[in-house]
């Protein structure tokens, strides 16, 4: 089922390796208020941070080395993802390296705006197009 792009409410997808838990959890707690009007999904540790710490609505998928990227990915190729926060650490290898890349790579390829670091997830959940009732189509100016 896709998700009605013309919704106030976002779909927004949450992951966070386990060094950048703290960034997410931190960025997350500065816009709790923004953020509980919206649709979240996370992976499994994530989202039972974001759940226990500050008491956010989040459907939670497995962890990402469980399968839980590609989870996220594929909701994303049905539509069912407006926006993607995926603070990722480029310096700790990662046994699921390959399902981090495909993450990423269905992410820009379905044209969803993504974040990978705090400075970028405030340009997108600070942008007037981020609370606009139409998401931007590709060639809008």
């Amino acid at each position: 089922m896709s998700t009605d792009r013309t919704a106030r409410h976002r779909r927004i997808a949450l992951v966070a390796h386990d060094n950048r838990k703290q960034d997410l959890l931190e960025w997350a707690s500065f816009n709790v208020e923004t953020l509980m009007r919206h649709r979240l999904v996370a992976t499994g540790t994530t989202g039972s941070l974001l759940h226990d710490e500050l008491e956010l609505a989040v459907e939670r998928v497995d962890s990402g080395p469980l399968g839980g990227d590609l989870q996220i990915g594929a909701q994303i190729v049905e539509g069912d993802v407006d926006m993607l926060v995926f603070f990722w650490d480029p310096l700790e290898p990662q046994p699921h390296d390959p399902d981090v890349k495909a993450l990423l790579r269905v992410a820009v390829l379905s044209d969803v705006p993504t974040a990978c670091n705090r400075a970028t997830a405030d340009f997108l959940i600070s942008s007037p197009l981020f609370a606009s009732t139409l998401r931007p189509t590709a060639g809008a100016a």
